[in-house]
């Protein structure tokens, strides 16, 4: 899912005008007892796309809605996707069934029918060794000629050399395939799993859901649409990314530090937003711009930005005036 935040500043209303609005509107308000200051609202937006070119085939939200992490946004084509994961399931399925075959050896049937060729050698062998014992004797005693005997003793040495040769054909068969060939499927087997979960994940990216609660403030894509990998197609903005902009003279910005609480005040809000300070810049900023003087000095201003609790940021938005007083 791919995520981009921006920053969307209200219409018209620049910092630097708002800092002139405090020297020349206030005048010496940070020597004042009220301590309140000018600023303005913004919300840092999640723009959320997907990582995968597709046509949009399906949009869950609509501007405005308040939706939960994890709530689906929208879906794009997935049948390539699918098509794809479902290859590399069963290639997946093939290199395991290659790896249990070579770790079991042959079948039993394969193995019963090397058995009875042996029982067969090895009854084959005995009648061999029967009738050579029976020529020995008959030669000794001048009732056969020698190549009679011969003949005997060489059909008892093929027989048993033929039962030698299936007894070993025997023990082979019920061995397993050998290490480097169990091995190296078993990287097959690996590499399959890796493509499924590559295909897995791609197919996973053509559904896209909200990373965190937030509200959707635009839909940039309807129905039907093609929508190029990356494009944005929901633009939300979750109540953490809702920050207050206010300007501070350089009297007032050395008291302030990160984490201290300020007092947010709004036109039509029921009651005061209690924030904390997040950030203090560094950089001084000049409105209008002068040559920098003891004279000038009360027109130095320091930018600082306040976050709202998650629940108070709702009452809050881009674009929206607001005064920030130091507690």
């Amino acid at each position: 899912m791919a995520v981009r935040y921006a920053i969307r500043l209200p219409a018209g209303l620049l910092a630097l005008g708002l800092a002139l609005a405090l020297v020349l509107g206030l005048g010496g308000c940070s020597r004042s007892a009220d301590r309140v200051y000018q600023g303005y609202v913004e919300g840092e937006f999640v723009y959320l796309g997907a990582s995968q070119a597709g046509r949009l085939t399906e949009l869950s939200v609509a501007r405005g809605q308040t939706v939960a992490a994890g709530t689906t946004l929208f879906a794009l084509d997935s049948v390539e996707e699918g098509a794809a994961l479902r290859q590399a399931e069963q290639q997946l399925a093939a290199s395991r069934a290659q790896l249990a075959d070579l770790r079991t050896g042959k079948r039993p049937p394969e193995v019963n029918v090397v058995q009875a060729q042996l029982a067969q050698a090895q009854a084959n062998a005995r009648k061999a060794a029967l009738q050579l014992a029976r020529d020995e004797q008959q030669y000794q005693a001048g009732g056969i000629a020698r190549a009679q005997l011969d003949d005997s003793r060489a059909s008892a040495a093929a027989t048993a050399a033929q039962v030698r040769e299936l007894s070993n054909q025997v023990a082979v068969v019920r061995l397993p395939g050998r290490a480097q060939q169990i091995e190296a499927q078993a990287a097959q087997v690996a590499a399959a799993q890796a493509s499924v979960a590559q295909a897995q994940w791609k197919f996973d990216q053509t559904r896209v859901a909200a990373p965190a609660r937030g509200v959707v403030y635009d839909t940039l894509y309807r129905v039907g649409e093609w929508v190029q990998a990356g494009n944005p197609v929901v633009e939300m903005l979750p109540p953490q990314n809702v920050k207050v902009r206010f300007f501070v003279p350089e009297t007032v910005v050395g008291g302030l530090a990160m984490g201290r609480a300020v007092t947010i005040h709004c036109d039509g809000c029921a009651a005061d937003v209690p924030a904390t300070i997040t950030y203090v810049s560094a950089q001084a900023e000049y409105t209008p711009p002068v040559i920098y003087s003891n004279e000038s000095r009360s027109k130095l201003v320091f930018m600082v930005e306040a976050h709202p609790g998650a629940l108070d940021a709702a009452k809050l938005h881009p674009g929206q005036p607001v005064s920030v007083a130091l507690r």
